[in-house]
């Protein structure tokens, strides 16, 4: 992988076949299939080296590369999706990209912080590890932070109430639950009382 004016660059072959025993051979040999597409171009299936996509993959999904294709010109890409199997990469697609047209993605989310609430018994339950969201490449963050260290036992964040940067615009669906803190069961906790005793001087 090299850079080319400050972007990364990944070079993919062509891949003619497609049975599974082959799309194994490929693997065996450090080699994961792909497939390339996006809104001005047919689907090409490609293959790309293991180690590459690795470096690639850890600098984030929404990280914009030139991808080389034989016979054609180099174009500008995204890591869309990339399927793991027993922790190894098994299958990547790859989608096109334009500076002035907007994308979707699903971004990871980061969580900071320790919540208080679990300060007070309550367990941390998170549902989700993602945000789909939509805006030109550049403006794509590679993660979103979240401080969760403001939720109490009862509270719940949802995605509405993730602070995404401008012009960034939310995908997913406004009432997705992404974290709450809950009571363990068998517990019977009056948060109120919890808060009370925590506020009662030494």
């Amino acid at each position: 992988m090299n850079a080319q004016n400050g972007m990364y660059e990944l070079t993919a072959e062509r891949r003619a076949v497609f049975k599974r025993s082959s799309l194994r051979g490929l693997r065996q040999q450090g080699r994961i299939p792909a497939v390339v597409y996006g809104s001005d171009m047919d689907s090409i299936p490609v293959h790309v080296d293991s180690k590459e996509i690795g470096k690639l993959a850890r600098k984030g999904r929404t990280e914009t590369f030139h991808l080389k294709i034989e016979g054609m010109k180099p174009i500008q890409a995204i890591i869309k999706e990339m399927e793991q199997k027993n922790g190894a990469w098994i299958h990547v697609d790859f989608q096109q990209v334009s500076d002035n047209k907007p994308i979707r993605v699903r971004v990871p989310i980061e969580y900071l912080g320790i919540p208080a609430g679990t300060k007070k018994g309550g367990i941390i339950q998170i549902q989700e590890s993602g945000l789909e969201i939509e805006g030109l490449p550049s403006d794509l963050p590679p993660v979103i932070e979240v401080d969760i260290s403001h939720l109490n036992v009862g509270d719940k964040l949802l995605a509405q109430d993730v602070a995404l940067p401008d012009p960034i615009q939310l995908v997913s669906n406004k009432d997705e639950l992404l974290v709450s803190i809950v009571v363990p069961r068998g517990v019977d906790m009056d948060v109120d009382a919890a808060d009370a005793v925590e506020e009662q001087p030494s």
